[in-house]
């Protein structure tokens, strides 16, 4: 539980004094709900605008309006730019890997070009990857009541900055329909159903990206998902959640490959009494790695089309509720009926497997590629 050095905070103050573009991300372990909402009252008093690091998307209010989005898979491209022209990243908690950099492009390893303060509860952490201007070992818990003792000056001159990082963010929660089943609309009809404190679980896969873009947290404890991209997680999360919190709503978002490495874990639910809803998105394929396939080989598929089973059968097998969905409005009743059951209920989504992601398909991520290849 340490806290940041009092010189080291008074550097902090400076160098923000300094700053013009500055953006904040948030991340990592050791946060607390009293953390949370001083990490809200700091960035508040300094106007800043919020980002979040892969999979931290629930420490800070996406509602807010000085969140500017999650910064990892499928980053808002707008968000991606306004990393990259700050002139001064304060990333409080982050490891800053692979994912939350874009693959260590937004911020450049070892320099990076933007003022860079980095603030993290271990030291083998602090400089391993980026030498930065300013290292701040601290537990999270402590290293945002700290900064929110600095003290603010009566205006900051990145006010239109701020705005312009909430105009972005909410554009991009504006999507482009897909037929037949719509996965962005999927997203919002359960954060509109569901109970406002739902706990949403997930896997790994691209299927992940629609619930990274779309969903907005509120708070800490709703999210739980594998920051280090481990496939499987969301189910057995899921029955964790339900077990750990009987009295919320949860709902775990897992794609068919992903969801078959641990769907054992229905059996684990039915013995204990847990009652999640498990939104399974069957696009009969490993996603993730057929758009990798597309991207660097375009047309050469190997080993990642599944021939799947009948996840309604498989569900029923062990003693869940199930449905099956081809269709954007049949998701609606279906979910409220899950809301409305006492057992836990499995929704089985048929995508096609063209949607790749939430900004492309695979016919056009290989038409690029062989652009690339062949210009």
């Amino acid at each position: 539980q340490a806290w940041p050095a009092p010189g080291a905070l008074r550097e902090v103050r400076t160098r923000l004094l300094a700053a013009q573009r500055p953006v904040l991300i948030a991340g990592g372990s050791g946060w607390d709900a009293g953390a949370v909402q001083a990490l809200q009252r700091f960035a508040e008093n300094w106007q800043l605008p919020v980002a979040c690091a892969f999979r931290f998307q629930d420490l800070f209010d996406n509602h807010h309006p000085l969140y500017a989005g999650d910064v990892g898979i499928g980053v808002n491209p707008k968000l991606a730019a306004r990393v990259r022209d700050a002139d001064l990243v304060l990333a409080l908690g982050p490891r800053l890997g692979e994912m939350t950099t874009g693959g260590y492009a937004l911020l450049a390893a070892p320099r990076p070009r933007q003022t860079l303060i980095h603030v993290h509860a271990g030291a083998e952490e602090l400089g391993s990857v980026y030498a930065a201007d300013l290292l701040l070992q601290s537990s999270m818990a402590n290293a945002a009541r700290a900064l929110e003792t600095l003290a603010a000056p009566a205006a900051v001159p990145w006010s239109a900055w701020a705005a312009a990082a909430q105009a972005d963010y909410q554009a991009n929660l504006l999507p482009l329909p897909v037929a037949p089943l719509d996965l962005a609309e999927v997203v919002k009809t359960v954060q509109r159903l569901a109970p406002a404190d739902t706990v949403v679980t997930n896997g790994a896969g691209n299927f992940s990206g629609w619930l990274h873009r779309y969903w907005r947290y509120r708070g800490l404890g709703s999210q739980l998902s594998p920051t280090s991209g481990a496939m499987g997680y969301g189910i057995p999360a899921a029955v964790a959640a339900s077990l750990l919190l009987p009295g919320r709503c949860v709902v775990a978002f897992t794609g068919d490959g992903d969801g078959l490495m641990t769907v054992q874990e229905l059996a684990t639910a039915r013995a204990h009494g847990a009652r999640p809803i498990v939104v399974l998105v069957d696009n009969a394929s490993y996603g993730t790695i057929r758009m990798h396939q597309e991207r660097e080989f375009p047309g050469r598929v190997s080993g990642s089309d599944l021939v799947n089973p009948d996840f309604v059968g498989l569900a029923r097998a062990f003693g869940w509720a199930a449905e099956r969905i081809e269709r954007t409005e049949g998701f609606a009743p279906a979910f409220g009926a899950a809301l409305a059951r006492d057992e836990p209920t499995l929704l089985h989504l048929i995508l096609d497997t063209e949607v790749s992601t939430t900004r492309s398909t695979l016919s056009a991520i290989r038409a690029t590629a062989l652009q690339r290849r062949h210009p």
